[in-house]
């Protein structure tokens, strides 16, 4: 297939690279372009000047004047869940802490209650029924985390969920065991039985099934310390687990530099951060994955984007799609609100939200950008006037058609 008549060809990179800093806010681009696809991957593009139709044998899509880039890498998110909790969201607008809410049978706990009453088909129905929505909305690679089973058979159980999504989808999807979500009422004082039992039966397991890419540990205060942290994570290393960290979301808990420290994919959150968090993320090769969505629906600070990129650190942008703080996989939305809220250009958003979420799930080598060789995961957006209108005009939605490895 050739695609002509692209108004801007956005993300246009011959050598892609993680960025930072400045360069976040470098998106290169064609003006009235033509992309050609070969199976699934991009085959060449260039300049509608350049192009000489008069013998053409393949298949010619004219995209009329859309803009054109890479779908969306959302680096973050829980799909795999049960049911939805918006009792509990009415309870937060009448003035319910997270606290209180929990004393209710609410929360995380909630979440794994469900998980242990809800067969493995029934998990995977409504996952897969996320999946093909967020794809409606451009994503086109996913990362998706455990967490809600907080046992061994609920873990390994939303583990085989995420596997069977992986054989199934055109996406491209990594999974995260995160058993280290919180404390299961059970160990609710007794943290390191709770911690031994991650480490002495669910690793084991999960290495055996070959049932995940990366480990994750929420280091947070009244969750896991830091010391707590490394020792989950030292154990994942021994099964070949790379690490991502759920840091600084309700305190400076030490999460962003125990990351550093273990050489961390990427460390997520970061509402609240310090001047000594920023100067460590800075001098690493860590990025630092921003969830504003969640932000927005808690109603708390949003992480300092504007003093991370000033300081030189690498930054992606995910949904942190979950029942319980972010119910929304709409990235176009995140996009907007990273704009408005965070005060990042629209450049700055839309590498977060492609390449370097590509960078944060490691998938760059296959999307992430317009680069010869990758998958033709392509969103095509509806007539605007200019790239700032996509964010700008964020009740609308903009997207005409989603390309997935060359098919729309």
């Amino acid at each position: 297939m050739i695609i002509i008549n692209i108004k801007q060809l956005i993300g246009v990179r011959e050598n892609p690279q993680l960025l930072r800093g400045v360069a976040m806010a470098d998106l290169p681009l064609l003006e009235n372009a033509f992309l050609r696809i070969k199976g699934e991957k991009i085959l060449d593009y260039g300049l509608m000047q350049a192009l000489d139709l008069s013998n053409e044998t393949d298949e010619i899509y004219d995209a009329k004047g859309a803009f054109v880039m890479p779908t969306w890498c959302d680096s973050h998110t829980h799909i795999v869940y049960a049911g939805s909790r918006e009792n509990e969201f009415i309870d937060k607008i009448k003035g319910l802490s997270y606290a209180e809410i929990a004393q209710k049978g609410g929360g995380i706990l909630n979440s794994a209650k469900r998980i242990a009453e809800t067969s493995e088909d029934e998990l995977f129905e409504q996952a897969w029924q996320r999946l093909e929505a967020v794809k409606q909305t451009g994503t086109g690679a996913i990362e998706i985390k455990s967490g809600y089973g907080l046992s061994i058979e609920g873990e390994l159980k939303m583990l085989r969920v995420i596997e069977r999504l992986k054989k199934t989808s055109n996406l491209l999807i990594k999974s995260t065991f995160l058993a280290a979500h919180t404390y299961p009422e059970a160990f609710k004082h007794n943290h390191q039985g709770y911690i031994r039992q991650i480490i002495d039966e669910m690793l084991p397991a999960v290495a055996t099934e070959k049932l995940a890419d990366y480990i994750d540990v929420f280091c947070e205060a009244g969750f896991f310390s830091v010391a707590e942290t490394e020792q989950i994570l030292e154990a994942g290393y021994k099964y070949g687990l790379k690490s991502k960290i759920h840091a600084n979301q309700l305190n400076r808990s030490g999460g962003v530099q125990v990351g550093v420290k273990h050489q961390a994919i990427s460390v997520d959150h970061l509402e609240t951060m310090g001047d000594e968090e920023i100067a460590c993320l800075s001098n690493s090769n860590t990025i630092g994955t921003l969830l504003p969505s969640a932000a927005f629906f808690l109603r708390m600070q949003y992480p300092p984007a504007r003093q991370m990129l000033d300081a030189n650190v690498a930054l992606a942008l995910a949904s942190d799609f979950n029942p319980g703080s972010s119910p929304s996989g709409n990235m176009p939305l995140l996009i907007a609100l990273s704009c408005i809220q965070m005060k990042m250009l629209p450049e700055e958003a839309i590498n977060s939200a492609t390449l370097n979420g590509a960078y944060a799930m490691e998938v760059s080598e296959q999307v992430g950008s317009i680069t010869i060789g990758k998958l033709a995961n392509l969103i095509f957006t509806k007539p605007i006037p200019s790239l700032a209108y996509f964010p700008y005009s964020f009740g609308e939605n903009l997207i005409d058609k989603v390309m997935i490895r060359g098919k729309f």
